[in-house]
């Protein structure tokens, strides 16, 4: 992580008290609070602080193991499969990811499956340790029932996010990661749990009725982006990180927040390969994409076309500098997990 404030700094520390006194060790415990400050930095508050208390509700109740035996196992040069052993996922993922860049340095190309994991937090902080080793990623995870398959009444897939990253010529990475479905489920607990109001054609309740009641929408259905299109990529992704790595798939990934019946086993999937596979000018020719695609005329209202990962990034330096602002809400779990 990239140096941040003082006040950032220490509630970093607080973060990895709070884990060790939930069990992980030291590295475990500062591996996970660097993913939770780096969501809150780069404002995607729906995988910050607002689920440090989940997380160590679930280690608590033995359904996260904070001293889990992680195994790996290697298939060939490029391929590995790893068995998280209900493990944070934060640890899982970090493993995973530098498991998939150590493979495509030696090879060319690193395949890396995990089962037996947890919610890991946001896809696109993993993907840009593989960019910052000019590598292209891609990485897929699935998660607890919330999207209805296209034809279907009932939820079964999860949001279940697609992730891929690539260097570019400048030192702000391409990253696009996005769920399938319209809105992000972790943006609606955060409504839920502040009393607001979610936008408008982005959920059903439970009776199937178009809803902006964050509490109803979590006890019904969100709705995929770009109709059946969505509902194909979320069972795409359900396939690649659940049905192929041998975690649960099909809607048995368990809810973190309100399922305490056993681990999640969510199943994630890494691919890294380097960009000089088939042409010796990638980044010429990257640069040449993104100039392409920025000079092209703009609609009114705006000033300059991004790429994915250019906004997060801006937010990121923004708000390193700043102290991130803790909500009532926020201050009484860091208080009731201190102590």
């Amino acid at each position: 992580m990239e140096k941040v404030n003082l006040k950032t700094q220490n509630l970093k520390k607080k973060l990895i008290e709070i884990f060790k006194k939930h069990g992980l060790s030291n590295d475990h415990a500062t591996i996970s609070a660097n993913a939770i400050i780096n969501a809150e930095l780069v404002g995607a508050y729906g995988h910050g602080l607002s689920r440090l208390k989940m997380y160590c509700d679930r280690i608590s109740k033995k359904l996260i193991n904070p001293k889990p035996k992680i195994k790996i196992k290697k298939i060939s040069q490029s391929i590995s499969h790893i068995n998280a052993d209900n493990s944070i996922g934060f640890v899982a993922a970090d493993i995973a990811v530098k498991k998939a860049i150590q493979n495509a340095n030696k090879t060319g190309i690193g395949l890396v499956a995990v089962k037996n994991s947890g919610h890991y937090g946001l896809s696109g902080y993993y993907a840009e340790q593989a960019v910052k080793k000019n590598l292209i990623i891609m990485i897929y995870t699935n998660a607890p029932p919330a999207v209805a398959p296209h034809g279907a009444s009932k939820s079964l897939f999860g949001t279940n996010p697609i992730c891929f990253g690539t260097p570019t010529s400048s030192k702000i990475p391409f990253i696009l990661d996005t769920s399938i479905s319209k809105i992000n489920r972790g943006k609606i607990r955060v409504a839920a749990r502040y009393n607001q109001k979610i936008p408008e054609g982005v959920t059903l309740d439970k009776f199937g009725n178009p809803t902006t009641d964050p509490k109803k929408a979590l006890h019904g259905v969100q709705l995929p982006i770009a109709g059946f299109r969505g509902s194909g990529l979320a069972w795409m992704v359900d396939i690649l990180s659940g049905v192929l790595t041998g975690a649960n798939h099909a809607g048995r990934v368990k809810d973190p927040f309100d399922d305490f019946s056993g681990p999640q086993n969510i199943g994630h999937l890494f691919i890294t390969f380097k960009t000089n596979l088939f042409v010796k000018n990638y980044n010429n020719r990257i640069k040449d994409n993104i100039k392409k695609v920025k000079r092209l005329p703009k609609i009114k209202g705006v000033k300059e076309i991004v790429y994915p990962g250019q906004n997060k990034y801006k937010r990121f330096k923004m708000n390193s500098k700043k102290e991130i602002k803790l909500t009532e809400v926020i201050k009484k779990d860091l208080e009731l997990l201190k102590n």
